[in-house]
């Protein structure tokens, strides 16, 4: 290629252009981010939480302006910069066991084989009910996550993932405080979302507009709750789960028929029991959408069943015992207004049935 040499000798404007030329043809070392991962292993044993998280050197050095990231590869290094990371990394790690506890924050060491560092910290107390943990780790990387590995002794019994916008997380231990705080966090959630619940009220009040003795009220409500926790349990095991479009609209269809079958009913059969226990099987469904959204902890499944079921009888109970109790007052002052207000109430059941149903099937798309 003696030609070459000749041409850059002679012209300077051709030597310009072999060097960039050389430049633009060379190998170039792209510096990317190979895992944008974070990882956490939390054990809880019996008087405390011990916890091990594992972060890449290229999060750390890019928050702490540190250059080159694998500068927090050396032990002595590290050692230097861990107060740093500690301040770093504390407001963004929070784990919640219902009490005053602070984190006692250990060492930290290079993790050569992860390209990462390894924190250590402990939470001195005994086995919690629930561990509540929200992870925010490094929010300069959109897609950075996190990994939680939840242990109870040597057994695993959880994973999470946490990315950017993830919520509060809470995992319920495998032992009586969990299961008094899985009632206490479930109940509470029954009762408000059958009293908040405009629908599921409505179907309700309409099969009581007629009143009856207190047994047959009891028959209809305990009908009801088998029909919803039949489809209920389905629903959250994955057996059954029918699309919110068709549940919401045929929960507005069976609010309907309640009101029609009181306008339209005679002095046979008092069929409510049966009517509620059909359409309770329709509402259960709806009850198990709500629990989707607020997510049922995998390692007490059956206890958030039963508990939340228990919070929607006890609302239910409550209910009864309003609206049937306003309704036989009425009743023992006068039979003709004790009818009057079953035929309105039962107009109005219709009315606001028939706005839901077409809500939810032209403007909401069934959601």
């Amino acid at each position: 290629m003696w030609w070459l040499g000749f041409m850059a000798s002679a012209c300077p404007a051709f030597r310009v252009v072999v060097i960039v030329a050389a430049l633009l043809g060379a190998p170039r070392v792209v510096v990317a981010h190979p895992a944008p991962f974070s990882f956490l292993d939390l054990v809880i044993g019996e008087t405390s939480i011990e916890g091990v998280l594992v972060l890449h050197v290229v999060d750390i050095a890019h928050d702490l302006g540190i250059e080159p990231a694998d500068r927090l590869l050396d032990p002595m290094e590290v050692a230097r910069a861990r107060d740093r990371v500690v301040a770093l990394i504390a407001p963004r790690l929070m784990i919640d066991v219902a009490t005053a506890v602070p984190v006692e924050w250990l060492g930290m060491e290079p993790a050569v084989d992860r390209h990462g560092v390894l924190l250590r910290f402990r939470i001195p107390v005994a086995r919690p009910g629930a561990v509540s943990i929200l992870s925010r780790m490094f929010p300069y990387d959109p897609t950075h996550q996190t990994f939680v590995n939840i242990y109870e002794g040597d057994d695993l019994h959880q994973q999470l993932i946490f990315s950017a916008g993830s919520g509060e997380q809470v995992y319920y231990t495998g032992s009586t405080q969990g299961v008094l705080a899985v009632v206490r966090a479930f109940v509470p959630i029954g009762v408000r979302h059958i009293l908040i619940g405009p629908d599921h009220v409505l179907f309700l009040i309409g099969l009581l507009l007629l009143g009856g003795p207190w047994m047959a009220l009891v028959r209809i409500v305990t009908a009801f709750t088998l029909g919803h926790s039949l489809t209920l349990s389905l629903a959250v095991l994955g057996v059954m789960t029918p699309p919110a479009s068709i549940v919401e609209p045929a929960i507005a269809l069976s609010i309907i028929f309640v009101g029609a079958d009181n306008l339209t009913r005679g002095t046979g059969r008092d069929v409510r029991a049966w009517v509620a226990l059909a359409f309770g099987l329709v509402h259960g469904f709806g009850f198990a959408n709500v629990l989707r959204e607020f997510g049922l902890p995998r390692e007490a499944l059956g206890w958030s069943l039963f508990s939340f079921n228990a919070g929607v009888e006890i609302g239910q109970l409550a209910i009864v015992l309003l609206v049937a109790g306003a309704l036989a007052t009425i009743r023992r002052r006068s039979d003709v207004a004790g009818y009057r207000v079953a035929r309105v109430g039962s107009v109005v059941v219709i009315a606001a049935g028939t706005y839901w149903f077409i809500e939810r099937v032209f403007f909401s798309g069934g959601s």
